[in-house]
């Protein structure tokens, strides 16, 4: 089975999202971390993936409780956390995208509760919540890689996500490549996903790493960004005046 196409969003742009669903992606990822977005915009955002289903995932700025309530409050489908350092920081960090007992999210009556008007608000609603939502830990420094069985054996964590670029960095392999070595700590991670039968979800900047991915069983893989997709598109039109007699 095919892994689920999926996008970067750098930038609060809705119509990019619009076009990415129109031409075939079925997930976003809202970059919190290095993009541009806001949390008002984002807020606005999930709203509106939530309209054209587009499923929506949002990588968090940082492990904070704040930060990650927030994106789930917005009525995001899942959370993904970066620079996780190992199973200790996973334990505390992933909690906070569940509700008790399960986790320590907190309670707010926003759009996930029709902003209080909501009157199902019952223990079934909150088990319901913690499954419906998902929270992928990013796997990209050498603690997290050493320490990702047991990260995938929390009960608060759905799957991983590989942060290639930091992961090779932080393992003394300077600029990522997509060597032996990257490759390998790719399987690394997948062999503890498929083990602890969780998601996984793999960056393919290329199609040697879609190939792998395909072939480790990736659920949804990041094959571009707005940003990339702009340049491209750009880069399309300025190729047909190059060409032009």
């Amino acid at each position: 089975m095919k892994p689920q196409p999926a996008f970067w969003l750098e930038r609060p742009d809705l119509a990019a999202c619009e076009i990415a669903a129109l031409v075939g992606y079925s997930l976003v990822v809202l970059d919190m971390e290095h993009g541009t977005i806001g949390t008002e915009a984002a807020d606005a955002i999930v709203a509106h993936c939530r309209a054209i289903r587009l499923t929506t995932y949002v990588r968090v700025a940082a492990t904070d409780r704040l930060l990650i309530q927030q994106a789930l409050d917005y009525g995001a489908d899942g959370v993904v956390l970066p620079q996780i350092r190992d199973v200790a920081h996973a334990t505390e960090a992933c909690a906070y995208a569940k509700y008790p007992p399960l986790g320590t999210r907190g309670v707010g009556y926003s759009r996930t509760m029709n902003y209080g008007a909501y009157d199902g608000i019952d223990d079934a609603f909150f088990a319901v919540e913690n499954a419906r939502t998902v929270c992928h830990p990013m796997i990209e420094t050498p603690g997290a890689l050493r320490d990702v069985e047991a990260i995938l054996a929390l009960d608060t964590v759905d799957g991983v996500f590989i942060g290639p670029s930091d992961l090779s960095m932080t393992r003394g392999r300077g600029a990522f490549k997509f060597t032996a070595a990257d490759q390998q700590d790719f399987r690394t991670v997948a062999a503890a996903a498929r083990k602890a039968n969780k998601v996984l979800g793999l960056p393919t900047p290329g199609a040697q790493a879609y190939a792998l991915a395909v072939a480790e069983g990736a659920h949804y893989v990041t094959v571009c960004d707005d940003l990339t997709a702009l340049r491209l598109g750009f880069a399309q039109g300025l190729q047909v005046a190059k060409d032009k007699p």
